[in-house]
This record gives structure tokens, C-alpha cells and sequence, in this order.
């Protein structure tokens, strides 16, 4: 008989491989030979080039039938950086925490839904993870490229658990039900360059700009809906073509982001930035790249089942949100219902990223209890 998988030797395994965006560097490999172990079939892809790919995903299905429920994950993680404790790729526990990258987001997660698959053997229906390596990066040749794969042979799951580090103060204590869309924008205006002695012989985009960033600021957006927080503009970086402070710049650059909740549409959003842009600073240039829209799965079966699995295992009441942070669940949800739960986020992306011991072992209980009854 195959011994119980230890979710906390699983996550060290994992952390061991340094994969960081696009680098698969043997991440794969441990997950393929577990999943095949407990009996799944495992399915493995690259796309991509250089320099955002090539990128490996990894798709595994157990069962058949309906109902069908999926788990959705990362395998890549961000840099680490310099100035940690330990060496991030080794993982370490000390006292009640296990640190290394990838502890929380998300290698973690993913170790505790497979040791929570073994223990759901002989379910019903079908049970599958669809795993990519390119969550932290572009997100071009990952999650969307899986759900190519998955159209081609028809397949669709029913529900779709992505286990984003969620939790926000204690295991259990928030569930992502939906999350805000994002565009980035970036505004280029020129002018002409000229000597600042002379300004009635050049032409400043730089204060057109700044009037252009005032404009914006000002562009009613909404005060926010049911599930969701007002949508806000950032503007996120200036610059001038002159690094001389004598010279008037013949070119001034801005970029914005504006996070917006379910009231719009990516697109509309670039067009008023566009016609602002046109009648405050004529000439300037503006090229937007949505990187998600805002989605909801409305509050019933699966944040049901996953609220319900939280209280039984921890006695926390999980509150549904759609804050923070754009994830691939932008994706999946237009394939079915997806929730995110997963581990505390307080250490994500950080030096010492480290995840509580207990939490690992919890996560994993509760995984098992929403496998089960998502297939019941």
C-alpha cells in the first residue's frame, strides 16, 4: 500500500524546484509522479517562446462522469531576491513555520489538495487539476492555453476551486468569490523641445500632461456595486524625454491602471481614457492592454460548500470577497462557478515567505471535505 502523502513533505519537494516564471525546473515531475500514483492521468504540454515561455503545463483527471470538479493552480513562483534567512529553495522549518518560496503562493496549496486526493479515492464522478507555470508571469501561454487544450477534447468542468492564498488574517477567514478587472494604459504626448529660455519657441507636453493627469483623476468612475468596491485610477509612472534642466522635453509619458468592479468593460474604460486624452492633449497617443475583466460567481453551491468545509474543520466563518489582486480565475470563470480559497497571504511574495505548519495539515482537511461534497 502507498504511504500517506505528507502535505508538508510535498510542499518542501515542491519548493525545491526553482521554478521561477517561465522555468518548470522539475516541479512537474514531482507533481506528475504523485498524481499518477494515486491514480491519475496526467497530461503534459509546452507552448511558447521565448522570451514569456516556453511554458509547461499540467493537466490530471481521476474518474469519469459527472459531476466534474477541478482544482486550479500555479507551479511558478516570482524571484526570490536577496536577503533571506535561508536559501528559498530549500525549505526550512523553524518553529511552527515551513519557509520557502512558493510556501504560500502557491506551492502549498496544491501539495494539500493532492494529499487531500488520496484520500478521496473512489468518489464520484470525475476529480482533475489543471496546473500551469505562467500564474506570475504574462499569464499568455498558461491558464489559457490549458483551456484550449480542454475545448479540444470537450472538457468542462462543473466547478473550479483555485487556491489562491485567500486567507487574510487566519486559515479560513476569506473566500474569493469574484475579482476586479485591470487595464493598463500608457499615454504617450509630444511636443517640442526647445531651450527653457526660450518656451515661445518650444512646446511643454509635460504641462499638457500634467493637465491630461487632472482630467483623469477627475473621470467619474462608480461608488462600487453589490459585491464589489468603487473602481479606482492609478496613474503609476511620469516621465519627460529631456534629462537636461535646461532643455523642454519634446515627448512626456504617463502610465495608469485602473482596477474597475462589474459596472465595465475593459474596453469602454480605454475608450473615455481615450476621448479625455483627445480633448485635453490633442495628439496624444494612448495603447491600453486589459489584463482581465471583472467576474463574479454569484453566492450558491460551491461558496457554500467551501464556507461550510472551512467552519467544520477550523469554526471560522469565511466572509465571500472580491478584494485584491487579479488571479487565472479571471479565465476559468468563463468555463463555470470558481471560488478561490487557499493559505494565509500575509508573507506572499516577500523575503522569508513561510507558511504555519498546522495550516498545511488544516488546508488539507478541508480540501478533502469540499472534494467530497462537490462530487456527491
Amino acid at each position: 500500500m502507498t504511504a500517506a502523502i505528507d502535505p508538508i513533505d510535498l510542499t518542501r519537494r515542491l519548493i525545491a524546484c526553482p521554478s521561477v516564471t517561465p522555468l518548470e525546473a522539475g516541479v512537474l515531475d514531482v507533481l506528475e509522479a504523485e498524481l499518477r500514483a494515486i491514480g491519475f492521468d496526467v497530461h503534459r504540454f509546452t507552448v511558447g517562446e521565448a522570451p514569456d515561455g516556453p511554458v509547461e503545463n499540467l493537466f490530471a483527471t481521476r474518474g469519469s462522469g459527472g459531476p466534474h470538479f477541478a482544482f486550479a493552480g500555479h507551479v511558478d513562483v516570482v524571484p526570490a531576491g536577496t536577503g533571506w534567512s535561508s536559501n528559498p529553495f530549500e525549505a526550512e522549518v523553524r518553529g511552527d513555520l515551513l519557509y520557502g518560496r512558493g510556501a504560500v503562493d502557491m506551492k502549498g496549496a496544491i501539495a494539500a489538495f493532492i494529499a487531500a486526493c488520496e484520500r478521496t479515492a473512489g468518489h464520484q464522478g470525475t476529480l482533475s487539476l489543471i496546473i500551469t507555470g505562467d500564474e506570475e508571469g504574462p499569464a499568455v501561454y498558461g491558464t489559457v492555453a490549458l483551456m484550449d487544450w480542454m475545448a479540444a477534447r470537450n472538457i468542462r468542468p462543473d466547478m473550479i476551486l483555485v487556491g489562491e492564498p485567500t486567507s487574510e488574517h487566519r486559515l479560513g477567514d476569506t473566500v474569493k468569490i469574484g475579482r476586479r478587472g485591470s487595464v493598463n494604459i500608457w499615454i504617450d504626448l509630444p511636443g517640442t523641445q526647445g531651450h527653457v529660455a526660450y518656451p515661445h519657441l518650444a512646446d511643454n507636453p509635460i504641462t499638457r500632461l500634467g493637465a491630461l493627469i487632472q482630467a483623469l483623476g477627475a473621470m467619474p468612475l462608480d461608488e462600487g456595486s453589490d459585491w464589489f468596491q468603487p473602481s479606482n485610477l492609478e496613474i503609476t509612472e511620469v516621465s519627460g524625454g529631456s534629462t537636461a534642466c535646461n532643455v523642454i522635453p519634446g515627448t512626456a509619458q504617463a502610465r495608469l491602471n485602473i482596477r474597475f468592479n462589474d459596472l465595465h468593460m475593459g474596453a469602454d474604460l480605454v475608450e473615455r481614457v481615450r476621448t479625455v486624452a483627445e480633448s485635453v492633449a490633442p495628439g496624444a497617443k494612448v495603447e491600453a492592454k486589459i489584463s482581465g475583466e471583472a467576474f463574479l460567481t454569484t453566492p450558491g453551491l460551491l461558496s457554500s460548500i467551501v464556507a461550510d468545509a472551512i467552519r467544520v474543520e477550523t469554526g471560522v466563518e469565511a466572509a465571500l470577497s472580491t478584494g485584491g489582486g487579479t488571479s487565472d480565475a479571471r479565465f476559468l470563470s468563463k468555463l463555470c462557478p470558481v471560488v478561490e480559497f487557499g493559505l494565509p497571504n500575509a508573507t506572499m511574495h516577500k523575503l522569508d515567505e513561510a507558511v504555519a505548519v498546522e495550516d498545511l495539515t488544516v488546508l488539507t482537511a478541508i480540501y478533502e471535505r469540499i472534494i467530497l461534497a462537490a462530487l456527491s
